[in-house]
C-alpha cells in the first residue's frame, strides 16, 4: 500500500509499541499505509527498526453500513503465527499484539522486496508460476492447520466470520436477488457448518505480497476454522474480475486461474479434491455476484455493462451449478467472448 509523508505516530500506536516493549520514549515517526478499508495502518519507525502495525476499525470504510469487532486482529495474530509454522515466510513475522488497544504489530514488508500481486495484474503481469507458488502456499496452509485439528480452538470467531464475510458478500446479495435467495442462503449455510482447516478469508491480491522467497498472505482478519473451499474460490474470483480491468490480459488471466487451482488441487491431502473442488465451483459465482451486488463492490467493475456481464455468469452458474472449477472459468470465458 502506498505511503505517505512521514509524521509523528497516533498515541495508540505509540502506546501499544511500547508497552510491548518494541520501543523505547524515543518519539516515534512513520507513516500511514493506504488502501485498506478495515484498519489503520502504519509503518513506523524505532530505534530497533522498521515495524507495521494496524489497528481493526469498528465500521469500515464503506459505503454500506458496515460494523465488524475489533479483536478480529486477535485472530489474524494467530492466523500469521500459524502459517508461519505451516511454510516460514508465508505471513509476516508477528511481534507483539496488544489486546487492549486493538493495536497488532508484525515485521515490515519493504516495497522494494515485496511487489503487490493486485498491482502486477493491473498493469496486465499475469505470470503463471506466480499463481502455482500462491496456490501451493494456500494448500500447504490449510493441510498443515488440518493436521493439526487442536488449533480449531484458537479461532472461535465464527461470528466474525459471518458478520465481515457471509453477510456482506452472500446474504446482502440475495437480497438483491431473491430469486436467488435459496441457493445463495445455501452457500452460507454450507460455508458455516463445514470446519476442515484454518481460514484466512481474504485471499486477495491487494493482500498478497510476491516476496524474493515467495508470496507473503497478509490481512487475515477474517481468520477462522472453516471451509478452506471458501478461500479457493474467493482467491481465483479476483482473477477472473481482473478480466474486466485489464482487458488485455485476459488469457494470461485465466492462464493463472487454472494454474492456481490446479497446483492447489493437486496438494489437497485433508480431503478428496474433486470435494473441495465442488465446494469452490460452487461458491464462485455467488462471490463473483457479490462483488458487484453485495456490500463490497470491487472498484474497477464501473459500467453497468461490465456489472451486467458478471450477472449473467454468476447467476446462470448460481441456477446450474457446476461441479469443476474449470467449467466456471469456461463459462466466464464464453461471456466475454459474446
Amino acid at each position: 500500500m502506498p505511503e505517505t509523508a512521514q509524521e509523528s505516530v497516533p498515541k495508540a500506536f505509540a502506546q501499544a509499541l511500547r508497552e510491548l516493549a518494541l520501543a523505547g520514549d524515543e518519539e516515534l515517526l512513520g507513516a500511514p499505509l493506504t488502501g485498506g478499508v478495515s484498519s489503520d495502518i502504519w509503518r513506523i519507525d524505532t530505534q530497533r527498526g522498521t515495524v507495521c502495525a494496524k489497528r481493526a476499525l469498528p465500521k469500515l470504510r464503506v459505503a454500506a453500513e458496515w460494523f465488524a469487532p475489533i479483536e478480529r486482529n486477535q485472530y489474524e495474530a494467530r492466523w500469521m503465527q500459524v502459517a508461519w509454522d505451516a511454510l516460514p515466510g508465508s505471513a509476516p513475522r508477528v511481534l507483539g499484539q496488544h489486546a487492549a488497544l486493538g493495536v497488532l504489530v508484525m515485521h515490515y514488508l519493504p516495497p522494494e522486496r515485496h511487489r503487490l500481486w493486485k498491482e502486477e495484474l493491473r498493469l496486465g503481469r499475469a505470470d503463471v508460476a506466480t499463481a502455482r507458488a500462491i496456490g501451493k502456499a494456500l494448500a500447504r496452509i490449510h493441510g498443515y492447520s488440518a493436521a493439526h485439528a487442536d488449533l480449531a480452538s484458537q479461532f472461535d470467531a465464527d461470528q466474525i466470520f459471518f458478520d465481515i464475510r457471509l453477510e456482506p458478500y452472500l446474504v446482502a446479495t440475495a437480497s438483491k436477488h431473491p430469486d436467488l435467495a435459496p441457493a445463495l442462503r445455501g452457500l452460507v449455510e454450507q460455508t458455516r457448518r463445514l470446519k476442515l482447516a484454518l481460514v484466512h478469508g481474504d485471499v486477495s491480491p491487494k493482500n498478497i505480497f510476491i516476496g524474493p522467497d515467495g508470496p507473503v498472505f497478509v490481512d487475515a482478519e477474517c481468520a477462522s476454522w472453516g471451509d478452506p473451499a471458501f478461500d479457493l474460490a474467493f482467491c481465483l474470483n479476483h482473477l477472473l474480475l481482473k478480466c474486466l480491468w485489464t482487458a488485455g490480459a485476459t488469457a494470461a488471466f485465466l492462464a493463472c486461474f487454472d494454474a492456481l487451482a490446479e497446483t492447489y488441487l493437486d496438494a489437497v491431502d485433508w480431503e478428496p479434491r474433486t470435494a473441495v473442488e465442488q465446494r469452490a465451483a460452487a461458491l464462485l459465482p455467488g462471490l463473483l455476484l457479490a462483488r458487484v451486488d453485495g456490500k463490497s463492490p470491487v472498484e474497477y467493475v464501473t459500467s453497468d455493462a461490465q456489472r451486467n456481464t458478471v450477472r449473467r455468469t454468476a447467476r446462470a452458474l448460481l441456477m446450474r451449478p457446476v461441479s469443476r472449477l474449470a467449467d466456471v472459468r469456461v463459462a466466464w470465458q464464453k461471456e466475454l467472448r459474446a
